[in-house]
């Protein structure tokens, strides 16, 4: 009888370890520890856009259109800024991805093009006939389940003095704004103050934004080295391009944006629903993710990607179960299940509130974003910790540390029979 209560006692041991390693215990990754969430594909694209694109003269960044490309009214040229890792890293190495018809001439400087309807006159330098390597439809509903999930985050106000608004925030590593449309656009200067190095986001909600209503002239950011606030443009930027670099607007309810011409725009723009006019002068500095965009003149984007951490708790995806070929599975095929909002989960789950302390998301992380282990252009502004496993590869480490509890409870067994054999 003893020894049949050991040998169930060492079984039962083995099981519980060998539970304690396959069921993966909920991450608790924050901004903090490193984990952010990347835009994927879309981030890393300086012009993403699901619709319709007629643009002059240029974009230094990569293009994607889901739609019609025309660049006939004064040429357009891709790529310049781009670096040969960046190109790389596109899909197919496409700087420029035209889902429909072309009109040109247009100039692919870093990378290559392809379009996948009709070709419509003009030089195609650098731009071949091919199939689309984007599936748009799936990027951007991605893209609208990470704005309306950033929209939930509680954000703080901005303080308007005559014409003159003020978006100040004193996390260091993430700060969250909250404002009307209507309260924005009637802003003849912008000013953001916030660290060097903090990820800004700001919600922007309504259904119109129009720069020209006040003809606001001014975005400018807080520099702490000349204790002042600074134009941004190519040559005069605050914190030598921390702040716009990792500067987010998000438009998850606007149809219609309209940039006012005599302006540059710091930051990196979320409008997934949105026909995006440029106006006619002055650039974006950062990347433009729009429903369809125009611009002529020196409304162009200038390549400043965007590289702040979107933030997000990573909890685990459903756990893994094995089928009788010895296969992981998730339940459901392999397929990542919905998280309980409905909207697609993303690979490492979903999220819950951000670091103590910021106005982190108090929902779900942004649902479709893509988990970051590592810094990268496309959106991902830190180390990935606390991931949870997915798939074979994860499973892997398990079944041999697994195999090797069962194992070392079998030999405690065999141990205990010896010893008693040897005792009678």
């Amino acid at each position: 009888m003893r020894k049949s209560i050991s040998a169930a006692a060492v079984a039962l041991g083995g099981s519980l370890a060998l539970a304690a390693l396959v069921v993966p215990t909920p991450a608790t990754a924050s901004p903090a520890d490193g984990a952010c969430f990347s835009l994927g594909v879309a981030g890393r694209y300086g012009e993403f856009i699901e619709g319709d694109d007629t643009h002059s003269p240029d974009a230094e960044g990569a293009v994607a259109v889901g739609g019609n490309a025309d660049f006939s009214q004064a040429g357009f040229s891709v790529g310049q800024e781009l670096t040969a890792d960046e190109v790389e890293e596109l899909p197919g190495g496409y700087s420029l991805v035209v889902g429909g018809d072309i009109k040109g001439p247009v100039h692919v400087q870093k990378g290559k093009g392809v379009y996948a309807g009709r070709n419509l006159g003009g030089a195609m330098d650098g731009v071949t006939k091919g199939a689309s390597p984007i599936d748009f439809a799936a990027e951007f509903a991605k893209l609208r389940a990470t704005s309306s999930a950033l929209a939930k985050t509680a954000g703080n106000a901005p303080v308007a003095d005559g014409r003159t608004l003020t978006f100040t925030g004193t996390d260091a590593r993430t700060n969250v704004f909250t404002v009307s449309a209507e309260t924005l656009q009637k802003a003849g200067d912008v000013q953001l103050k916030v660290p060097a190095g903090s990820s800004t986001i700001i919600n922007v909600t309504g259904g119109t934004y129009d720069q020209r209503s006040a003809r606001t002239s001014g975005f400018l950011l807080w520099d702490e080295a000349s204790k002042s606030y600074v134009l941004d443009d190519k040559n005069s930027t605050a914190a030598k391009g921390q702040i716009r670099a990792k500067l987010l607007w998000n438009f998850p309810t606007a149809t219609t944006i309209t940039k006012h011409s005599g302006n540059a725009w710091p930051g990196s723009i979320l409008a997934p629903n949105a026909a995006f006019d440029l106006g006619t002068g002055g650039p974006v500095n950062g990347s433009v993710w729009a429903k369809s965009l125009t611009g002529s003149g020196g409304a162009e984007t200038h390549h400043y990607p965007f590289e702040g951490c979107l933030p997000g708790t990573v909890v685990p995806p459903t756990t893994p179960t094995t089928t009788p070929s010895g296969s992981p599975s998730t339940g459901t095929g392999g397929s990542e299940s919905p998280s309980p909002s409905g909207s697609a989960s993303t690979p490492g789950g979903t999220a819950s509130p951000g670091p103590s302390g910021s106005a982190g998301p108090t929902e779900s992380a942004p649902a479709g974003a893509t988990p970051s282990p590592s810094a990268s252009h496309a959106g991902s502004g830190g180390g990935g910790g606390g991931l949870a496993f997915t798939g074979a590869e994860g499973l892997v480490p398990l079944t041999l540390g697994g195999a090797a509890v069962l194992a070392a409870g079998g030999a405690l067994v065999y141990k205990a029979r010896r010893k008693k054999a040897a005792a009678s």
